[in-house]
């Protein structure tokens, strides 16, 4: 029923202009961090630094939220940003691929091996060193996908805050020093964007229609079959799926990949969102020391085993770095590195820490009441 005034005019409900001004300011603070994320992507672009339209930004919105300007993240449009990104990584995967596979056992095998070690030694760290209780320790230590770990976590009785906050800044730290190590220590350019894809004008319209088709089949393939990080792996098994059969041959255009590399980064700096300075200074300086930890189990069974898997160090380390799916495989795109091999040891990374993640969490727990008794 609409409400009216004396004269017949329409009076708007109180709760529709406060929703309308609600969503204006929402809008507001989404164009805000997405246009600092625009410019700060081509500066760092022409400054050639890796990653350019992820991690720029990325770091302009952790300043802008650590310094209280009002911006949000488009979250709502994480699922569509995940669905290009994952149609494009499962287009790295090729008809000559299958042998390939077979070879990776052993590597995959091994990075169940890191996973354990580096449970060992990270949640004693997050136990001891930051003073977390158990839950927090174990879902903040543990190298799985934010969500899933976020939401177990808080299951178990964890501080999801902390758990954001911790894992956060671990895909932070970890994406910005492995880009920049390879590009300053190891010397290789990063700056060649031609990997991204190729452009929309010279992709077939048949193929672009296939690969749309391939996003939305995947994206509701990975809710319906309930897998880890579903918005990403169910496009990433589509699509690696037609790739394979030889049905696709080109990957999304390069616009549409900068594009989701421009809102994955603002959706990641704005996670920082309301939390003061001090928190994001302390759980940083925490999560370095974790990530550093890691990183030296990295590089340790990089060097190791390099030559028994017939893989570069450079190869392993971005397949064993604890950094996001996404994340992380971009680096690998950026490097030109294999990004099949790369995704498929992250993507066992994931689905070994969500599933095993509640049984090595009740092993600490059961050693933890025994230890205090």
């Amino acid at each position: 029923m609409t409400l009216k005034n004396k004269r017949d005019k329409p009076v708007l409900p109180t709760f529709q202009k406060t929703t309308r001004s609600w969503l204006d300011a929402r809008l507001t603070k989404i164009g805000l961090a997405l246009f600092m994320g625009i410019i700060s992507g081509f500066v760092f672009d022409w400054l050639t630094v890796p990653l350019p339209w992820m991690l720029g930004p990325m770091f302009v919105n952790i300043i802008a939220a650590m310094i209280g300007m009002p911006i949000a993240g488009p979250v709502r449009l994480r699922p569509a940003v995940a669905v290009v990104i994952g149609v494009m990584l499962g287009s790295s995967f090729t008809p000559t691929m299958s042998d390939q596979i077979a070879l990776w056992a052993p590597s995959l095998a091994f990075m169940v091996l890191y996973l354990i070690v580096a449970a060992m030694v990270v949640v004693p760290y997050y136990r001891l060193v930051a003073g977390f209780d158990l839950p927090t320790a174990f879902f903040s230590g543990m190298p799985g996908g934010l969500m899933e770990m976020m939401i177990v976590g808080k299951e178990m009785g964890a501080d999801e805050r902390l758990i954001i906050l911790a894992h956060t800044c671990r895909i932070v730290i970890v994406v910005s020093l492995v880009a920049i190590w390879f590009r300053l220590v190891q010397g290789i350019d990063l700056s060649d964007r031609s990997q991204f894809g190729i452009p929309f004008s010279d992709i077939p319209p048949e193929e672009l229609v296939v690969l749309t088709v391939v996003g939305i089949a995947g994206f509701y393939a990975g809710r319906f079959l309930r897998l880890p990080a579903p918005m990403l792996l169910g496009p990433i098994l589509v699509s690696a799926a037609v790739h394979t059969l030889g049905i696709v041959q080109n990957p999304p255009p390069r616009e549409l990949v900068i594009i989701a590399q421009i809102f994955l980064g603002t959706i990641v700096g704005c996670r920082f969102i309301g939390t003061g300075p001090a928190a994001i200074f302390q759980a940083m300086r925490l999560s370095l020391g974790a990530t550093l930890i890691m990183l030296i189990l990295t590089f340790g069974f990089a060097l190791l085993l390099h030559n028994i898997f017939g893989q570069t160090i450079e190869q392993l380390v971005l397949a064993y770095s604890p950094g996001g799916l996404a994340e992380m495989s971009l680096v690998a795109l950026a490097m030109n590195a294999d990004i099949a091999y790369v995704a498929s040891h992250h993507l066992v990374r994931i689905s070994f820490v969500m599933m095993m993640a509640p049984f090595i969490f009740k092993l600490f727990l059961k050693k933890d009441r025994h230890s205090s008794k």
